[in-house]
C-alpha cells in the first residue's frame, strides 16, 4: 500500500474549506488513490474555525523568528467518508480565515503580506508533522499552488528537515498567476524574519523582475520532483512568454517551466469530472431558486449593501415565472479578470450579446460574486437591461439549476489552466461557447460538443467571440438535428478523474498503472 499527503489551502471534502477549482481537485483525486487500495491523509490549514469539532492529535513544537511556536494537529470529519482517507487540520492562532472565502486575506497594500505569514507557519507544522511520523511512512508528498511550496525549501536549506529529501514531492499548479511573492528580508512578512537561522541561495529562490523577493509558485516548479498543469493545452501555453490581453503564458516563470520541460519533469495532465453522487436539482426550479437565493441573502447582513440590487432581481426574476424564456445563456464564475475581461474591456460586445438574446426571446443568467469592479459593472448592467439576470451571491441549488436548464454556457475565460464548468455544464448536455485556450481547449470541440472563438489579436478575438454567439444561436433555431448531435456528443464527454489519475500514477507518482 502506497502512503499519500495531500498538502494544500482549500480541501472541499471538508465543509466550508473552499474558494476554488483547488478545491474539488484536493477532494477528487484522494477518492480515486483510496478507491486503488492506497492510504492518503490530506492537510489544509483549520483557519481558527475548521479544528472546533476535529479530534486533537498532537502538538507540535517548532522554530519561527527565533521563537518556538506550538501548533495543533486535529483530525476532521469529511462531508463523506472513503476508506483510507484521513483528513486534518492544522490550527495555530495566527493562521486566521481571510475575506476571501473565509480562507485567503487581501492585501491591496502589500500583496500576500498575510497569507504568506499564514503559510510559512503551516507548512513549517506540516514538516514536523511529517518528521515526527504523524502520517507513518510516507511515499508520496503531493503539493498543491504557492501556498503549500514553502515544504521544498524546507526540504532543500531547513537542517530539521532533510528527511523530506527521501519522499518523492509533487508539485501541481492551479493557478500561475497568483505566485506568492515575499521580499527576502526587512520586512515583517519576509524569509528572513521567519527563518533567521537558515542559510538559503537567494539565486535559486528569487523571483526574475523583483530580484529582492522570493517567488513560492517559482520555488514549487524548480524543486519538486515532479510539477504538473492541470491540462494538456496549458502545459503548451505555460512554456510560452504572456503577451496580455492576446496571450497569458508562463506569467514572468517560462523559464523555469521550460527548464522543468527539458528535464523531463513537467507534466500536463487534464483535471477530471465527477459523474458519481451528483447533487441533482429537479428541472423547472432555475426561477423559484433564484427568488429562494435572494431572499436568503436578503436576511443576510453582508449583503445589506446589495439589498436594492437583490429586490431589482427579484422583481425581473418574477416575470419569467410565468413567461418563460425560450434560451437560457449562463455562466456560473468568480468575477475576475480571468474570466470576464472580455466583458469589462468591451461592455458594448456584452450588450450586443443582450440584444441578440432579446430578438430571441432569450436571457443571460450571470451567478457570481468577485472582484468589486466587476460586481459594479453587472449590477450596472442589469439595472439597464431586463434580460440580464445577475445573481450577486453563492447558491449551490441555484447553481445545479443553472447547469441543469441552460440551452448555452458561456466561458470566455482570457486564460484557463483547466476548467471544471464547462464538464458540468457538458455532463448534462449542454453544449458550451468558450474561448479556445488551456483547459478549454482540451474539452470543448468547435461544432462537435460546443462552439468556440479565437483570434491574433484582441478586436478578432471579440469579432470572432460575437461571431460563434451568432452561429449558436443560427443552429439552435433553424437547425435542430445538429443542435441534438452537439447536445448528444457534450454529454456523451467522459473526463473521469479515473483516467487522469492512471496518468498521476504513471507520470507524477511514479508508480506503474496497476
Amino acid at each position: 500500500m502506497n502512503n499519500f499527503l495531500f498538502v494544500a489551502a482549500e480541501n472541499d471534502a471538508l465543509a466550508n474549506c473552499k474558494a476554488g477549482g483547488m478545491g474539488d481537485v484536493v477532494r477528487d483525486v484522494p477518492r480515486q488513490i483510496s478507491e486503488r487500495g492506497d492510504k492518503v491523509h490530506v492537510i489544509v490549514p483549520s483557519y481558527s474555525r475548521l479544528h472546533k469539532d476535529g479530534l486533537f492529535k498532537t502538538d507540535l513544537k517548532f522554530s519561527l523568528r527565533g521563537l518556538t511556536y506550538n501548533a495543533e494537529l486535529y483530525e476532521v470529519k469529511p462531508k463523506k467518508e472513503f476508506s483510507n482517507i484521513v483528513h486534518y487540520v492544522l490550527h495555530h492562532p495566527e493562521i486566521e480565515a481571510g475575506d476571501i472565502a473565509h480562507i485567503y486575506h487581501n492585501d491591496p497594500e502589500e500583496p500576500f503580506y498575510t497569507d504568506a505569514i499564514k503559510y510559512f507557519i503551516f507548512c513549517t507544522a506540516v514538516a514536523e508533522a511529517v518528521k515526527q511520523g504523524a502520517f507513518g511512512q510516507l511515499d508520496i508528498i503531493h503539493l498543491h499552488d504557492w501556498h503549500s511550496s514553502l515544504l521544498l525549501f524546507l526540504r532543500e536549506y531547513h537542517e530539521n528537515y532533510k528527511n523530506l529529501k527521501d519522499i518523492r514531492t509533487v508539485y501541481s499548479i492551479h493557478n500561475l498567476a497568483i505566485q506568492g511573492i515575499r521580499p527576502f528580508a526587512d520586512n515583517y512578512s519576509s524569509v528572513k524574519n521567519w527563518f533567521p537561522h537558515v542559510d538559503f541561495d537567494y539565486m535559486s529562490l528569487m523571483d526574475y523582475r523583483y530580484q529582492d523577493c522570493i517567488n513560492l509558485m517559482a520555488v514549487g516548479i524548480r524543486f519538486a520532483d515532479a510539477v504538473h498543469t492541470v491540462s494538456p493545452s496549458y502545459k503548451e501555453d505555460v512554456l510560452l512568454p504572456s503577451s496580455p490581453p492576446e496571450f497569458i503564458g508562463g506569467e514572468g516563470l517560462e523559464k523555469d517551466l521550460l527548464k522543468a520541460d527539458e528535464e523531463g519533469r513537467l507534466f500536463g495532465i487534464l483535471n477530471g469530472c465527477n459523474y458519481k453522487n451528483i447533487n441533482k436539482e429537479e428541472k423547472g426550479l432555475i426561477y423559484r431558486n433564484t427568488v429562494k437565493a435572494l431572499f436568503r441573502w436578503l436576511q443576510e447582513e453582508s449583503k445589506k449593501y446589495k439589498a436594492d440590487f437583490l429586490a431589482h432581481t427579484g422583481e425581473k426574476i418574477m416575470e419569467f415565472v410565468d413567461e418563460r424564456p425560450k434560451f437560457i445563456v449562463s455562466s456560473v464564475a468568480r468575477l475576475t479578470e480571468q474570466k470576464f475581461y472580455f466583458f469589462r474591456r468591451s461592455p458594448e460586445a456584452f450588450v450586443s450579446i443582450l440584444k441578440k438574446l432579446k430578438k430571441v426571446d432569450g436571457i443571460f443568467m450571470l451567478l457570481g460574486t468577485g472582484a468589486p469592479e466587476y460586481e459594479e459593472l453587472f449590477r450596472k448592467l442589469s439595472y439597464e437591461h431586463k434580460n440580464f439576470i445577475f445573481t450577486n451571491g453563492q447558491s449551490e441549488n441555484l447553481i445545479d439549476s443553472i447547469y441543469l436548464e441552460s440551452d448555452l454556457y458561456f466561458m470566455p475565460s482570457l486564460f484557463e489552466p483547466c476548467g471544471i464548468s464547462q464538464m458540468l455544464a457538458m455532463r448534462n448536455g449542454n453544449p458550451c461557447l468558450v474561448h479556445h485556450t488551456g483547459g478549454l481547449k482540451d474539452t470543448v470541440s468547435h461544432l462537435k460538443t460546443g462552439f468556440s472563438f479565437d483570434g491574433d489579436t484582441y478586436e478578432e478575438k471579440i469579432k470572432s467571440m460575437l461571431d460563434s454567439f451568432d452561429l449558436a444561436l443560427d443552429v439552435y433555431a433553424n437547425d435542430r438535428s445538429t443542435w441534438k448531435k452537439i447536445q448528444a456528443a457534450a454529454k456523451k464527454k467522459r473526463f473521469t478523474w479515473a483516467k487522469s489519475v492512471d496518468n498521476y500514477y504513471m507520470y507524477l507518482y511514479n508508480f506503474d498503472k496497476s
